[in-house]
């Protein structure tokens, strides 16, 4: 078997079988398919044994995480590459055969990143790749815009989205799989951009289409949501960021308070799914939380930032170029959600 595709799930029943459905109808390569299911109570085991035969399934007893129950999969997978796609996303038949095509002559690309448009308006971008914000918080590429063509040309992106993205199993033996300290949010980017580091590349494939349903695991005004999100992002930049962007961490992150600010007070970005003052409030408080839980693995990670010398291929100024050179614009930043989700 050339690929395996892992689906993790929490309590998604009915978006899981769906899911199941698109990779079912998959046309080309062979996949092996691996559902880790993080503790559901809601017959989604029941579902998948009774359904999809074939299908291996890991079951475990409680929600591990984002980030350990693909590290399960990758663990389990003996093929020659790993595909990953949320048990809320729907893959088109040609999706699998369309990113195992993109490797071909290319050994240095470790990844392969999907064209993830908006279940609810597929006439609209979820993520065509990454970018990045040099305090360490990402969004995908065009999340928002209407598809007008502007993503359909193959060409190398900064890294792939979680919710649908094929991986060597080469480069995740090399570099590791996800960082378990996470749970979810930013785990994809922390990954792309070790991997980035190690001097593997991305391609972006647009005939990989997927079908995503925007924040359906966690919700969009889930303060937990935000919480993990501004943690990991603290904790992505002090693991993997060039001292020379370091420590301009803080001028960077207050920027982009000020301006998310600012768009709130028009109706836009992130501060809009908190509406109100007590919503504000519940925001702010997630923000601290998330800052002060980043300040408690602190240690941890700069440990791992030691460990990172093992495998680096680029320079310090290498990534510092890379991550500037594929950073999303602060208007762009503020005006947008993190409409994304993950299967915790």
């Amino acid at each position: 078997m050339k690929v395996s595709v892992i689906v993790v799930n929490w309590n998604r029943r009915d978006l899981l079988r769906a899911c199941l459905k698109s990779l079912a109808g998959q046309i080309g390569a062979e996949a092996e398919i691996i559902v880790v299911d993080n503790g559901s109570a809601d017959g989604s085991v029941e579902m998948v044994q009774r359904e999809f035969s074939g299908i291996r399934l890991i079951r475990n007893r409680e929600n591990r995480g984002f980030c350990v129950a693909n590290n399960q999969g990758i663990e389990a997978s003996k093929a020659d590459f790993v595909a990953l796609l949320n048990n809320d996303a729907e893959a088109d038949p040609k999706w699998m055969q369309s990113l195992l095509d993109a490797f071909e002559g290319r050994p240095d690309y470790g990844m392969a990143a999907s064209k993830i448009l908006v279940w609810e308006n597929p006439s609209v971008i979820d993520k065509a790749g990454h970018l990045i914000y040099p305090d360490g918080q990402n969004r995908g590429r065009g999340s928002g815009e209407q598809d007008r063509g502007q993503y359909d040309r193959m060409e190398e992106a900064l890294w792939p989205d979680g919710c649908a993205a094929m991986y060597r199993k080469e480069m995740l033996a090399s570099i590791g799989g996800f960082d378990e300290d996470l749970f979810a949010y930013a785990d994809d980017a922390e990954l792309g951009l070790r991997a980035r580091i190690a001097g593997w590349r991305c391609i972006y494939v647009p005939s990989a289409v997927v079908r995503h349903h925007r924040g359906a695991t966690l919700g969009l005004g889930s303060v937990r949501r935000l919480e993990l999100i501004e943690r990991n992002r603290v904790l992505l930049a002090a693991k993997l960021f060039p001292l020379s962007l370091l420590w301009l961490n803080f001028g960077y992150y207050f920027a982009r308070i000020a301006s998310g600010l600012w768009e709130a007070f028009q109706g836009r970005g992130e501060a809009s799914l908190y509406p109100g003052l007590s919503g504000k409030m519940r925001m702010a408080g997630a923000l601290i939380r998330g800052d002060c839980h980043a300040l408690l693995l602190l240690p941890r990670m700069l440990r791992k930032r030691r460990d990172i010398e093992r495998i680096r291929k680029l320079s310090s100024a290498d990534v510092r170029r890379l991550i500037l050179g594929n950073r999303i614009s602060l208007r762009e930043l503020s005006r947008q959600t993190t409409a994304g989700s993950n299967n915790v």
